[in-house]
Order: C-alpha cells, then sequence, then structure tokens
C-alpha cells in the first residue's frame, strides 16, 4: 500500500473483535461442511418471543414505519423504556434521557465518544468485555486496566480502582452481571464504586444487559438505586439482545443526564440516524411487555449453566468457577498450557493458541482469556442447545485427556 493509502493510526491501533472473529470462524467451517459446536458468541439459542414477532410483523402493514423516525428513537419506545427502567431499576428517568440506538454496542461507542477527550482515562476493571477498550482507544482516550482474579470472584477491589485513579480519570465501567465471567458484583461493591466516583467527579457507565439473569441467592444492584446520587454522573447502557433473545434485532439504549443524551442524539444524527423503525416496535413490545419468557429462558440458562461448569471442573486441568449471572463460564485452563494435547501433541503456549488448537481440531469454538484482559482462560458461553453443550464438553474433554 503506497504511503498516501495508510490507514489512519485510529483504526490500526484497534484490534478487531475476538468474539465476532470466533464466532465467524466457526461459522464458516460449518458452511464448509464440518460439525463444529459455537461458545463463542453471547448469542441466545431461543427464538425471539412470539408477541415481539408479532408486533413486528404488524409494524411492517403499517406505512409510517416505512419514514425516518426522531434520531434519538420512537416517542413510544422512550417512554416504554424509561417506564421500564422504574419497572426494573427503581429509579424514575424522563424519555428525554434516553437514546435508542442501533444495539447496545452503539451506546458503548457514542458514550466514550461523547466524554472523552485525547489522553482522558477510563478505568476498566478486568477481565472486561472485549470491545470497551477498542471503543475507548477510538475516542482518543486511555484503556486503564484494573485486574480481579478468581481468588476474588472477579470482582474488582476498590483499593486496587484507587490505585489506578490520575488526574485523567474520567470514567469507570461497571458491568454486573458481568461479562465475560459471570460474575454479579456485591451491593457493596457497586455501592463503593458510586461513593468513590461521586468523590472523584468520576463519570459511571454502568452496563446492565444482562440484568434479568442471575442465578442461585445472586441479584443485580443498580447503581442508580443503591446510590441515587451517582444519577447525575450515570450512563446506563442497556437493549434487548440478551434478555428477550433479540441480538439480530440491533435495539439498545443509553440512559444519561439530559445533556449527555442529547450529545448523544446529535452524534448519531451523522453516524446512523433512528434504529429501523420495525426493530423498534418490536422492543416496545419488549420491554413493555410481561418477563415470562425471560424466566422461563433464565430457568433453561441455569441447567445449562449447572452442566457446563461440572463438565470443565470434570477434565483434567480446567478449573472453572461457578458463574452466578450472564451466560458465560471463565474457565482457567493454565494447567494444560505447555503440554502437548489432542491426537497430535499439541502444545500451547497460550490460552490464545489452545483456542485455536481446539477449534481446529476438536471442532469446539471458545473465546480466549486474551480478549478480555485474562490470558490462561477461556470463555464459554453457554447460550446453546443442550445437546450441543454435552457434545462440545464431551469433545474437550476428549482433546485434553487424549
Amino acid at each position: 500500500m503506497a504511503d498516501w493509502q495508510t490507514l489512519s493510526d485510529r483504526i490500526n491501533h484497534v484490534t478487531p473483535s475476538a468474539t465476532l472473529a470466533v464466532d465467524s470462524k466457526a461459522k464458516a467451517m460449518k458452511a464448509a461442511g464440518l460439525d463444529v459446536i459455537g461458545f463463542g458468541a453471547g448469542e441466545p439459542n431461543f427464538p425471539t418471543p412470539d408477541y415481539v414477532v408479532d408486533a413486528a410483523a404488524a409494524a411492517c402493514r403499517d406505512p409510517k414505519n416505512y419514514k425516518y423516525t426522531p434520531t434519538p428513537g420512537l416517542p413510544e419506545l422512550r417512554r416504554a423504556i424509561a417506564d421500564k427502567t422504574l419497572r426494573d431499576s427503581g429509579y424514575e428517568v424522563t424519555p428525554e434521557q434516553v437514546v435508542v440506538t442501533n444495539g447496545g454496542k452503539q451506546a458503548v461507542y457514542s458514550t466514550f465518544q461523547i466524554l472523552l477527550d485525547e489522553g482522558d482515562e477510563v478505568i476498566i476493571p478486568t477481565p472486561y468485555w472485549t470491545s470497551y477498550p477498542e471503543a475507548v482507544k477510538l475516542a482518543g482516550g486511555k484503556p486503564v486496566e484494573v485486574f480481579a482474579g478468581a481468588d476474588r470472584g472477579f470482582e474488582p477491589d476498590l483499593d486496587a480502582i484507587e490505585a489506578a485513579r490520575t488526574e485523567r480519570t474520567k470514567a469507570i465501567i461497571v458491568t454486573s452481571p458481568n461479562n465475560p465471567t459471570g460474575a454479579v458484583w456485591s451491593r457493596e461493591t457497586i455501592e463503593g464504586i458510586a461513593k468513590w466516583a461521586i468523590e472523584h467527579h468520576v463519570w459511571v457507565i454502568s452496563d446492565e444487559i444482562y440484568e434479568h439473569l442471575n442465578y442461585d441467592d445472586a441479584h443485580t444492584t443498580y447503581i442508580g438505586t443503591a446510590v441515587p446520587e451517582v444519577r447525575d454522573q450515570l450512563i446506563v447502557l442497556n437493549g434487548v439482545a440478551k434478555t428477550y433473545a433479540m441480538p439480530g434485532w440491533r435495539v439498545g439504549w443509553l440512559i444519561a443526564p439530559e445533556p449527555v443524551a442529547k450529545a448523544a442524539a446529535k452524534l448519531q444524527g451523522h453516524m446512523t440516524s433512528n434504529v429501523a423503525n420495525v426493530s423498534q416496535r418490536a422492543a416496545i413490545a419488549a420491554v413493555s411487555g410481561p418477563l415470562d419468557a425471560v424466566y422461563r429462558m433464565r430457568e433453561a440458562f441455569d441447567v445449562r449453566r449447572k452442566a457446563i461448569v461440572a463438565a470443565l471442573n470434570d477434565i483434567e486441568g480446567v478449573n472453572c468457577p461457578t458463574p452466578t449471572g450472564a451466560f458465560y463460564a471463565f474457565a482457567d485452563i493454565t494447567a494444560l498450557l505447555g503440554k502437548p494435547l489432542g491426537p497430535n501433541g499439541t502444545v500451547s503456549q497460550s490460552s490464545s493458541e489452545f483456542a485455536a488448537a481446539l477449534l481446529d481440531e476438536a471442532h469446539v469454538a471458545a473465546v480466549p482469556g486474551e480478549a478480555f484482559g485474562a490470558p490462561g482462560y477461556l470463555r464459554f458461553s453457554y447460550a446453546l442447545a443442550d445437546d450441543q453443550l454435552a457434545e462440545g464438553m464431551r469433545r474437550m474433554k476428549a482433546y485434553v485427556e487424549a
């Protein structure tokens, strides 16, 4: 490529999404006729609830949905999200604080674009969702990782957070229930982060997309309810993908103080304009409807959660803590590194190499911990069919213990 054709430093310093890369390779292998078990993408295998699909089908017949809507979303949907926030999170927001985005990922991207100046720092409790640091870098910011391992239940330490703070710290991310670990942070930790943020004038970005996926005695603590004073510096990210089995509908949102919401709408006006009307109509039905279908899916996830944790811990050299939220198991495989494994005696020196070998040789797709700032781990999504889960675990065990 000639000098004048060189791409921007901005994009050259961004790492591709590892979760999507693994999922894409697995799907390509399937398309080539290979029988691949995919634990990669966090994509529920359930159909979108019928009442949501029916709302979308009716919307397709209504000519008013063939036009643009206001950039921040249909007024009816913004109101429905505000009502849902009061119902689920326990505090009141106005529709003017809501901006509907093209999936939750756009809400993440927009948030950093409107908050960060060049060199501003964002504290990211680690392990993290793979796109957080890249979205920070795309905004000219600097990701600052604060690691918490399995010994702490993957729950961040407030002293470590404070040690990472500098005069350039602009924001901190809260993700509970957590992707990739499945951890649900305690109320004490959530409250502690909120009070710390208030004291030091730091924005709090709370990703609550797994809010209804809790197991055992774990409960989602909504930071805006736990410490109401933080709401003036709180941005909540959410969407319909995980809760309502709607990843392909591409509807997310952010909730923020009105000046921030207006800035997000201004940015979106130059990026994508409004979310597809039919998807917005479907989202109205989802967030306004009952949670019965959600709870049925959660019961199925719970069965799979127990099955995959037991299966992983039954593999020699694998240690998997029991997650209490989301639909991910985060397994420590460091004991498997540096050893000949599988029928070919492949030696992997990293979890990234192990994940590649597992996919190529055993046709099992999982995401390596490097994607989440946690080398030595593998993330398994158990949002797949029970028989596929069992077969995938059988193959991994056979590969490791061959």
